[in-house]
């Protein structure tokens, strides 16, 4: 098993990440990465109230510099070589979340 805690985020190159990830897996294991959640409504909050710029800064150095969906992160995780992703969102409402977790499986050899 391998387990990320809000790091994706923050890769310049999420590919080599996510190989990375996949690698020390064993065969019929998981991978858990969790990062920040950003779905449709949770992007358009802070645009309907004005927080935008305060949510994705330019001035924080070394902070997110990608920022992930469901589809997204699924694709990332696919490309590697993972199956079987489901999803949670945690903190506030599903549709608001303030992260989500991804558990995807390696496929078994």
């Amino acid at each position: 098993m391998a387990i990320s805690l809000e790091v994706v985020e923050h890769i310049y190159a999420p590919r080599d990440y996510a190989r990375t990830l996949f690698d020390p897996v064993e065969p019929g294991g998981n991978a858990i990465v969790s990062t920040p959640y950003h779905g449709y409504l949770k992007n358009l909050a802070p645009a309907l109230t004005g927080k935008m710029d305060r949510h994705f800064t330019a001035g924080w150095d070394h902070g997110h510099i990608k920022f992930w969906s469901i589809a997204t992160l699924t694709q990332l995780l696919t490309e590697a070589g993972f199956e079987h992703i489901r999803f949670r969102r945690v903190g506030r409402v599903p549709q608001l979340a303030k992260s989500m977790i991804a558990i995807a499986r390696k496929p078994a050899a």
